[in-house]
């Protein structure tokens, strides 16, 4: 594991905490790879039900550390550990829920589309800013978005990188509730732990069947990394990657 990945277990929840507050949980590879490895842990656990992800107040996440896009759009080789984690995220055996607080960028956004139960607090922005960057969505977004926002719900997420506020994100389905945030990780795991106490063999089998086949994600994951990285080195992500960094040190 990481320092920046905290991994708790609860009885049988397992808490994954993504805890770099000063970089506003932005995911290095050894972050992604330590939530892999959460994941695929845990789904071979029996005493594990359900995972959990959390933030830190104010951050759930900003989404990748672009200076590891800008290593690989800069001629960087780029590691397997964000695959890894997509891969485990789109294969998950155990259900998964998330609690969202402040930033929710990018992955930050797009991992709850995999979650079963996610809440958010009223002050959280969900906003994907791929294409701004010279990116393309990734995560399985394209396919996931579309079914639960709708086509335009799903562009002006993904395409125009609208933020959607928690209340809008839970009138268009992208999430379970808003809560206030002293109350987020209380109701996260109380859902958690209401999910763990069920008959597991039953709630496997019906989660199974609401989520039906995952072989069209895992390939529409493969077909946007393929896309993503693509694009990392591109004239044009290198560009708007550069611009953005250099209005961050402005």
């Amino acid at each position: 594991m990481t320092q920046n990945i905290e991994i708790e277990r609860r009885g049988a929840v397992q808490i994954i905490r993504m805890n770099r507050p000063e970089k506003k949980n932005a995911l290095t590879r050894a972050m992604y790879a330590a939530m892999a490895d959460a994941l695929t842990g845990g789904d071979a656990d029996p005493q594990v039900r359900v995972h959990v992800f959390l933030g830190v107040p104010g951050a759930f996440s900003a989404g990748n550390d672009l200076a590891d896009f800008l290593a690989v759009a800069t001629g960087g080789e780029g590691g397997s550990e964000v695959w890894d984690f997509l891969l485990a995220l789109a294969g998950s055996q155990k259900p998964i829920v998330s609690g969202v607080d402040g930033i929710a960028v990018g992955i930050g956004t797009t991992i709850n589309l995999h979650c079963d139960i996610t809440f958010a607090t009223p002050r959280t922005v969900f906003r994907t800013p791929f294409v701004d960057l010279g990116l393309v969505p990734e995560a399985g977004s394209s396919l996931l978005a579309p079914r639960l926002l709708g086509r335009q719900g799903a562009f002006a997420l993904l395409g125009l990188g609208e933020g959607f506020s928690a209340a809008r994100a839970r009138d268009a389905g992208l999430i379970y509730d808003v809560v206030e945030e002293d109350g987020l990780e209380e109701a996260a795991l109380a859902a958690a732990e209401d999910i763990a106490a069920k008959p597991p063999e039953a709630l496997r089998i019906a989660r199974d069947l609401m989520l039906g086949s995952r072989e069209e994600l895992r390939e529409r994951i493969r077909i946007e990394s393929e896309h993503f990285r693509e694009r990392l080195t591109s004239d044009e992500a290198r560009a708007a990657l550069m611009a953005f960094m250099n209005r961050k040190k402005g």
